[in-house]
């Protein structure tokens, strides 16, 4: 018999003898995991700098899974709401404008929206939630994404026992770096990025000096830490430095797919 249907059985012949927490556990049995054996990723583009694995490299190994803990949510005393839940929050972006359901940011295939204000270094807070019950797989499920400067991707993804390639799941910096784990929560569930982004830093011939640095906190969980970034977020080709920026908005990517957002906010750094 399989997990889920012993989970059925159980929740529908015996409902008086279980709790609600023994119940939502089994209910986590009826989530269908992507095939495995699908392929994923690519074979046939560029070596990434200094590695032995291709951008999107489907046979890259895949980060261990790690359960997070509870989420803390509140914003700090100087921290700048961008989203906290009120249509008025909305006046914060350029671009869509999304949806607003239940108190949340709703993707709805109006497009990718930015913030009106620009910024440099930062502490970047904010919650997502993918979406339940969705059938796509790999890339297809809940795709979306955190661009600091409008360029530079932190990747949100349903990563739940979802097999993708490795530098395009759920907290890597796309087609760059996986995380060093994955510290997915299942779909529905919110979970959380805290993210601490060092713009780069460029010289007066317009060449980067220093490139820029994230490190990223996923459900409680150190994902990246201090991790450079090869350039501008790239699809099947190797990240690089365009021209020399200032301070740019952050921007929420609409992939087309179904994500939530809440409870965003900044703080301005001088790193």
């Amino acid at each position: 018999m399989l997990a889920g249907e012993y989970a059925l059985r159980i929740l529908s012949t015996e409902p008086a003898m279980i709790s609600v927490r023994i119940a939502a556990a089994l209910a986590a049995c009826l989530i269908v995991p992507a095939p495995q054996d699908v392929p994923v990723g690519y074979d046939d583009t560029p070596m990434l700098p200094n590695s032995q694995w291709r951008v999107h490299d489907g046979s890259r190994p895949q980060p261990t899974i790690v359960t997070p803990g509870a989420v803390n949510t509140a914003p700090p005393s100087d921290a700048i709401v961008l989203f906290g839940g009120d249509v008025e929050d909305l006046d914060n972006w350029a671009g869509g404008p999304w949806s607003v359901v239940e108190g949340t940011m709703e993707v709805n295939g109006k497009g990718t929206i930015e913030t009106k204000e620009a910024f440099g270094d930062i502490q970047l807070h904010l919650e997502f939630s993918t979406a339940p019950g969705e059938q796509a797989t790999s890339q297809g499920r809940s795709n979306s994404g955190v661009f600091f400067q409008r360029i530079y991707e932190v990747q949100i993804l349903d990563s739940y026992r979802n097999k993708t390639y490795p530098d395009g799941q759920a907290a890597a910096l796309y087609g760059q770096q996986p995380p060093m784990v994955n510290a997915s929560r299942r779909p529905g569930d919110w979970q959380t990025y805290d993210i601490i982004f060092r713009a780069p830093r460029f010289g007066a011939d317009g060449k980067v000096a220093e490139q820029a640095q994230v490190t990223v906190i996923h459900n409680g969980v150190v994902v990246h830490h201090a991790q450079k970034l090869l350039g501008k977020t790239a699809h099947r080709t190797v990240a690089s430095y365009g021209e020399a920026h200032g301070p740019a908005p952050l921007a929420l990517q609409d992939h087309g797919n179904p994500v939530r957002f809440r409870n965003i906010w900044v703080r301005p750094l001088d790193l």
